[in-house]
């Protein structure tokens, strides 16, 4: 089985954590965003360079994640609280999630839908509520 992890690249340590408890939990095949290792090793400095518009494209990263959704079985979205926001997901991870919607793969968010001006977007996905606990997730 394939899961993607998707979130904001201040949660680089984050996604690097649980794509190692998803690997000891039995599951090989997890992918994390492109250069997690850099952002979470802060070889990459600032995280306004990581999620900048310039990086993503000269990197293609959107198509690049969509190929990793649309090869994957399921797709964690790794939200956390960040910006004063319980459970975070932003722009990307929102995008990355619907992609995971319309494949019709798996979608787990790690905690709670946040409350967001797009919330009704992201419950409407229908995402799989796992409070943390990542052996909710199917195989």
């Amino acid at each position: 089985m394939k899961i993607v992890i998707c979130g904001s690249m201040k949660f680089s340590f984050e996604m690097l954590t649980l794509k190692s408890q998803l690997n000891a939990l039995g599951f090989n095949q997890v992918i994390v965003p492109h250069n997690t290792e850099k952002y979470a090793s802060h070889e990459w400095g600032q995280e306004s360079r990581a999620e900048s518009t310039e990086n993503k494209i000269n990197h293609d990263l959107i198509r690049a994640y969509y190929q990793e959704i649309f090869e994957a079985d399921a797709v964690l979205v790794a939200n956390y609280d960040k910006n004063g926001v319980n459970n975070y997901v932003g722009g990307n991870s929102f995008l990355e999630a619907a992609f995971a919607h319309v494949l019709r793969k798996d979608l787990y968010f790690l905690h709670e839908v946040p409350d967001m001006s797009y919330s009704d977007e992201m419950r409407a996905l229908q995402p799989i509520v796992l409070d943390g606990d990542l052996q909710k997730i199917k195989r």
